[in-house]
């Protein structure tokens, strides 16, 4: 390849693809049509004489051609910034982080553990009960109750994840129950079924409620236990225990910036220890 033939602006336009995922979230940070990145992308695969991305219908998933060349242009990219950045232009690097509504809890709560002192990295919580997708960059850190099993995924185990029912002393004998599609919520269902002192969609709502002292919640009990004010009605529900996972992307995990996230994240969470893919 003659470096003449390289449009470097495309190299440019290849790193927004491959973090949005696809076409139609990189045209909005680059302010370019899809079409035009998408014919921008066909012609890089030309110049390079390589195929850096497997093109579905839900978005772009890098190949092991194009997962080298994102590493090796995102390591250039970090010194070229660092470079043209006066120190109080700096920017420190967004981290997105996806979890279900207690993790990010209890996340939360230790914040400046992870951000740093002074913060060195931003973060962005997205609460979710549901699995956010991590090749396509939707986040770039995940916790999930299993261990990953997508071949471009990198996982830490983290602590067991167990459930009991909470309330405050003299409060009515009645469940809290939570309407969402999570394994403590079906289990809810399936005991308690119709006969509950109220329903909600948000699972922080059912704490709220039992710490005002109107019944009984089900919690995991990292999160009941650190309150007070609650003590457990009944024993822990042993269907719902699982194993906690922190997930990344094998390349993302590299960065330093996520480095420093992850190894932050663990020390709150009290697991040290290597991923493993």
């Amino acid at each position: 390849m003659d470096e003449k033939d390289l449009d470097w602006s495309d190299l440019h336009l290849f790193l927004a693809v491959a973090r949005d995922g696809g076409l139609s979230a990189a045209a909005k940070s680059t302010r370019r049509s899809a079409a035009t990145l998408g014919r921008r992308m066909h012609a890089l695969e030309r110049t390079l004489k390589r195929e850096l991305f497997i093109r579905h219908d839900r978005g772009y998933e890098l190949t092991a051609e194009g997962r080298d060349l994102m590493v090796a242009l995102a390591e250039i990219e970090t010194r070229i910034l660092r470079l043209a950045a006066t120190p109080d232009q700096t920017e420190r690097p967004l981290i997105k982080i996806s979890a279900g509504t207690w993790t990010t809890l209890a996340l939360l709560e230790c914040l400046d553990s992870i951000t740093g002192t002074p913060p060195d990295i931003r973060l962005r919580f997205i609460s979710a009960e549901k699995t956010l997708n991590i090749p396509h960059r939707e986040v770039v850190i995940g916790f999930r109750n299993h261990r990953p099993t997508g071949e471009n995924l990198a996982g830490r185990k983290l602590m067991q994840v167990e459930f009991a029912p909470y309330a405050v002393p003299g409060a009515p004998e009645r469940w809290i129950k939570v309407l969402a599609d999570t394994p403590s919520a079906r289990w809810l269902d399936r005991t308690v079924g119709n006969d509950a002192l109220c329903e909600v969609n948000a699972p922080r709502n059912s704490l709220d409620l039992a710490l005002a002292g109107k019944g009984i919640a089900l919690l995991p009990t990292f999160i009941g236990d650190a309150q007070q004010a609650l003590h457990r009605t009944g024993n822990t529900v042993q269907e719902l225990s699982h194993d906690q996972w922190l997930v990344t992307h094998q390349d993302d995990r590299h960065l330093p910036e996520v480095r420093r996230a992850i190894d932050r994240l663990c020390r709150v969470l009290k697991r040290p220890g290597p991923p493993r893919p």
